[in-house]
């Protein structure tokens, strides 16, 4: 599926006040999230640096819908 950040690493950076519940979201989440990327021809590394550039998720998810639209 490509390199992504762990789901600890991720919880890590809420003090570990994530409950057990958010972490079965949040790892559903991402795993909708990766299934998208790459049906749209995005990896997930390059999925991940667009995020870490300053894009938001909303961002990502619009820029993820213009490609699956064939928009340029």
């Amino acid at each position: 599926m490509g390199e992504l950040h762990s789901i600890s690493e991720v919880a890590s950076k809420f003090d570990g006040r994530v409950t057990p519940h958010q972490r079965e979201v949040l790892e559903r989440a991402v795993a909708k999230l990766v299934l998208i990327v790459d049906q749209v021809g995005v990896s997930t590394s390059d999925m991940i640096a667009l995020l870490e550039s300053g894009l938001t998720m909303g961002e990502l998810l619009e820029y993820l819908a213009l490609r699956e639209s064939g928009v340029s």
